[in-house]
């Protein structure tokens, strides 16, 4: 466990719907654990979701939330997330559209920013029980748009959302 004062706490969703999802979102937990000044504290359980937005007919997603302490900058860890999904082999063709790997950073310590490289907390986490659930398995006192996230799980309960369990 890291302790310097220099140590942040973020939240990172994972999500997957192309290749062996289990596999990847594996090796992305793993990847994720050896960044530099990196620790992974706590995974959520993964669950299964429909594709929100983008193309039709996509494949279900395997999504989880994972708590790191870190001591990269907001901005530094991003970039390492980054090249974690094109290793995953991540492509950017079409927006929403099916990815081996997604990660986004939900929320990093308590910080807001509205910088277009970076929204922090992610700016539709809020929206998706995909994030919302797996987030409160870990840490129901989180606050997202200024609300807890027992709120966040009441606006999204339409939405379908399935515990997944390894065959």
């Amino acid at each position: 466990m890291l302790t310097d004062s220099n140590t942040h706490c973020a939240y990172i969703a994972l999500g997957s719907n192309l290749g062996v999802s289990a596999e990847v979102l594996n090796g992305a937990l793993a990847a994720i654990g050896k960044l530099p000044d990196t620790a992974v504290q706590s995974v959520s359980p993964w669950y299964r979701t429909a594709a929100i937005g983008g193309p039709g007919h996509q494949p279900d997603y395997l999504n989880a939330v994972c708590e790191i302490q870190t001591g990269l900058a907001a901005d530094a860890l991003l970039s390492a997330l980054q090249q974690i999904e094109q290793t995953f082999g991540r492509t950017r063709e079409v927006r929403w559209g099916p990815r081996t790997l997604d990660l986004d950073i939900i929320c990093f310590d308590e910080r807001i920013s509205a910088a277009p490289e970076l929204t922090l907390p992610h700016p539709r986490a809020h929206l998706r029980a995909f994030v919302v659930r797996p987030l409160a398995d870990l840490n129901p006192t989180v606050v997202l748009n200024g609300h807890k996230l027992a709120h966040w799980l009441e606006q999204t309960r339409d939405q379908v959302i399935v515990r997944w369990q390894p065959d």
